[in-house]
């Protein structure tokens, strides 16, 4: 079990890393749809411009959804750090060693359980 301090600390680093991917995902929205299209003919609406268009739009809404489910994530290890549950597995109940929660805060199982 974590004592006092090293669950503070791990409340620093998943505060900070929310921080962090709060920003970012505000950052792109407010930069708006990357044109990574370029001009690749003399008039509008290329077949290639469109095609190239349409990935990246797919591709960053990819991105958003994993940063969203990840931001999911580390609020939900916050909550367990409030609830005292924090490195505690979901599954069997068992500590999650220290070494785990460094190397992934938002651990909610120990890797034997994966």
């Amino acid at each position: 079990m974590l004592n006092e301090e090293k669950q503070e600390h791990f409340k620093n680093l998943l505060l900070e890393m929310k921080n962090e991917l709060e920003l970012k995902m505000k950052t792109e929205d407010e930069s708006g749809p990357n044109d990574a299209t370029g001009d690749l003919a003399d008039y509008d609406n290329h077949p290639g411009d469109m095609g190239t268009e349409q990935f990246e739009q797919e591709k960053e809404a990819g991105m958003n959804r994993a940063r969203s489910e990840h931001l999911d994530e580390i609020k939900s290890a916050l909550e367990r750090i409030e609830n005292g549950t924090f490195g505690i597995s979901e599954k069997s109940g068992k500590p999650i060693p220290e070494e785990r929660l460094k190397a992934e805060p938002t651990a909610r199982y120990r890797v034997d359980e994966q």
